[in-house]
């Protein structure tokens, strides 16, 4: 079971060995790099090039680990009493079962996903260290052991917002998706626009890098943002002429909404430009 990307996906030669490292290893791939360079795509991508169904968790700042195992209703089973069902007398029927459950009972192997973990409490991930080491935990309240059937591949992405426990970082196989070069960006590009003119590829990438490389920016656009500055232009029709920066910016882009995303960064681009026309 390797992963060689796929159709949909650029992935690098870099990448392709951590997704493999991690499969052979039987540890979590932990994914780090900018917003926007594709760090979720990653697992829907491998879950669709291996064969394996997709389980996914999306972290908010109010998860806990408990709520990938499960969760008990109290507040139903209560309500249930007082009407007198008689499904109350069997306390599964008040267990709510979490991804990593359903991904422990699943028939195959499955790809997991943990989404931004770093947007939990800084005890999230140490909370789930037993679980991913031995593959199985406890349901208290219906006394059952549940084990995995198969190992998942869990891919972990994180942007960074919060340090990782080391206890936690021990466990897992690293990889930083650095941002794509214009070769890459290129391909990547390829990908969603496979027929977009040379001359609109060239000089919006070259807007675009020339974006990045100012410093200053509260957000600089990332890959994500440049699909969507690119549909835009594709459907507006804009002349590739006018997006021609050279080395510099000697225009404000066209429908920048796409790009920046905020104030202090759209008056920069704008001061940015009028410093190059003074010139």
């Amino acid at each position: 079971m390797r992963f060689e990307g796929s159709s949909n996906y650029v992935a690098t030669p870099e990448l392709q060995m951590a997704v493999n490292a991690a499969i052979t290893l039987q540890r979590p791939l932990l994914i780090k790099g900018e917003p926007g360079t594709g760090k979720t795509m990653l697992a829907e991508e491998v879950a669709s090039a291996l064969d394996m169904p997709l389980m996914q968790w999306h972290i908010k700042s109010t998860t806990r680990a408990q709520h990938g195992l499960y969760e008990y209703d109290a507040v139903s089973r209560l309500r249930d009493s007082q009407l007198g069902d008689e499904k109350v007398a069997n306390i599964a029927n008040y267990i709510i079962k979490g991804v990593l459950w359903e991904a422990f009972e699943a028939d195959r192997p499955t790809v997991v996903l943990i989404d931004e973990i770093d947007k939990a409490d800084i005890e999230f991930p140490n909370d789930l260290l037993r679980e991913l080491d031995r593959m199985e935990f406890y349901c208290y309240e219906t006394h059952q052991l549940i084990q995995a059937k198969h190992r998942p591949l869990f891919i972990i992405t994180s942007n960074n917002e919060k340090e990782l426990p080391d206890a936690f970082l021990r466990r897992c196989f690293f990889h930083y998706i650095a941002f794509p070069d214009r070769e890459t960006m290129t391909k990547i590009v390829d990908v969603h626009f496979p027929h977009l003119s040379e001359n609109l590829m060239r000089d919006a990438l070259e807007v675009f890098y020339n974006l990045r490389q100012v410093n200053g920016f509260k957000k600089k656009p990332s890959t994500s943002e440049l699909i969507d500055w690119l549909k835009l232009l594709k459907a507006e029709g804009i002349d590739p002429g006018y997006l021609a920066a050279g080395d510099r910016l000697s225009n404000v882009p066209p429908l920048y909404g796409a790009l920046m995303k905020n104030e202090q960064d759209v008056d920069m681009l704008h001061r940015l430009v009028q410093m190059n026309h003074q010139r």
